[in-house]
């Protein structure tokens, strides 16, 4: 998506949607998709789980959505998916060119832009049981979250974030 437009900015699945670190793609409060990496043998497998046809009734969870409910005029999924293949190559051959680099490519740059839970206050549930509590104020160039908190900021690296109200 270009710099300011929401995550399927365009064509048939057009709805605002920005992301929650690390790996959920939002629309307003409600996941509309989550997005997993796994290392495996030299190299990355990578899932995308999007909801695209579920009606309210069908939803997993009431915090979730979908593009239909969203109002995405979709009839054809082979499009959708097209674009989002597309722009993830865009993307990689952009960040591959430069090293892996995630500012010259931009990448972090528009992360940082899609990202709903930069400026909010936020818990993470951290592995091991522990809890952070703070203001999300950054994404560093390693993809971490960094929380403002009483004691200075944190990088997170791994953790469940919750948006606080």
């Amino acid at each position: 998506a270009q710099e300011g437009e929401g995550f399927l900015a365009g064509g048939d699945a057009a709805v605002d949607a920005r992301l929650k670190w690390p790996n959920d793609v939002l629309v307003g409060d409600r996941k509309l998709a989550g997005i997993l990496a796994e290392k495996v043998d030299g190299g990355l497998v990578i899932g995308v789980g999007l909801n695209v046809g579920l009606r309210e009734a069908e939803l997993p969870v009431e915090t979730a959505t979908s593009l239909a409910i969203e109002g995405a005029p979709l009839s054809d999924r082979a499009p959708l998916l097209r674009a989002i293949l597309r722009e993830f190559a865009t993307w990689y051959l952009e960040w591959t060119a430069l090293g892996g680099d995630p500012e010259s490519s931009g990448l972090r740059t528009a992360y940082k832009d899609l990202c709903a839970t930069l400026g909010r206050r936020v818990r993470v549930e951290l592995p091991g049981g522990r809890t952070l509590a703070g203001t999300a104020r950054d994404v560093d160039g390693a993809g971490r979250l960094v929380v403002a908190g009483t004691g200075g900021d944190n990088a997170v690296s791994a953790g469940d974030v919750v948006h606080v109200r």
